[in-house]
């Protein structure tokens, strides 16, 4: 089983794009393509059967494309994050409009914690909260207590030792069916005993972060190995080139609020 979506927000992304914050050494990210990327993964989700929002372009925000990091959607409820680079803090009020009147929301990350919405995996099985770079102990805790509130088990991950990980979605995605695509080199956390395990060789790491959405997967494009482990597996498969989203250490779980 995996969550079924209805709907899903998204942000354009603005010509100050090449301007956010990024670990990657691939070079600056060429605008009108990254806008063909960011269309055709649009596109998918209405395929899908998804109704969408996409809010306009903020020029003040680079990375306010990176939606997800925005707010978090799970028990029927939202909490509004509160992310963990300062620079991107202005960007939950067009997302927290958005969801006015169309999700409550429940509650607000606050001082001093920290939190973005790629540090948080949700399953049919619970909710894993990553402390990171971007997210730390309070934001995780207090993220907790609101998913406690409505019900929903929640268990946190400290993963501030593994290198390479942004994120907690960098390096895992809920498949549905009780699995869990994880990186190769990722260690074998507690927290991920309970789920079936689909590795992602180490050198098509970027393509862990993947999204089911209702009986597709989304899978980055270019990642031959690992799309043919999840074809064996029975999944459908939707491929899209996130090359200009790779650039500014984006994913395809990044661009959207499904809900």
């Amino acid at each position: 089983m995996a969550t079924r979506f209805t709907r899903a927000i998204l942000r354009r992304p603005g010509r100050s794009y090449a301007q956010g914050i990024t670990t990657s050494t691939e070079g600056a990210p060429d605008f009108d393509l990254a806008l063909a990327q960011h269309d055709a993964y649009a596109r998918a989700l209405e395929s899908l059967g998804l109704s969408l929002t996409i809010l306009p372009a903020d020029e003040h925000y680079p990375d306010g494309v990176f939606v997800e990091d925005a707010a978090i959607i799970s028990g029927g409820q939202a909490v509004i994050t509160r992310p963990g680079a300062a620079a991107r803090r202005g960007e939950i009020d067009a997302v927290a409009g958005a969801l006015d009147g169309v999700v409550p929301v429940s509650g607000w990350i606050n001082d001093p914690g920290e939190l973005d919405g790629g540090d948080v995996c949700e399953s049919d099985i619970g909710v894993l909260i990553g402390v990171t770079a971007r997210t730390n102990a309070a934001g995780a805790g207090q993220l907790a207590d609101f998913l406690r509130d409505v019900d929903q088990d929640a268990e946190i991950v400290d993963i501030r030792t593994v290198q390479g990980l942004l994120h907690l979605k960098t390096g895992i995605s809920y498949l549905g069916d009780g699995r869990l695509a994880v990186a190769e080199g990722l260690p074998n956390l507690s927290a991920f005993q309970r789920f079936e395990k689909v590795v992602v060789p180490a050198a098509e790491a970027y393509a862990a972060n993947c999204v089911r959405v209702n009986d597709k997967v989304l899978i980055a494009k270019g990642y031959p190995r690992f799309a043919e482990t999840l074809d064996r597996l029975g999944y459908s498969l939707v491929e899209l080139d996130m090359s200009e989203f790779r650039k500014m250490d984006g994913g395809l779980s990044c661009l959207s609020l499904r809900f």
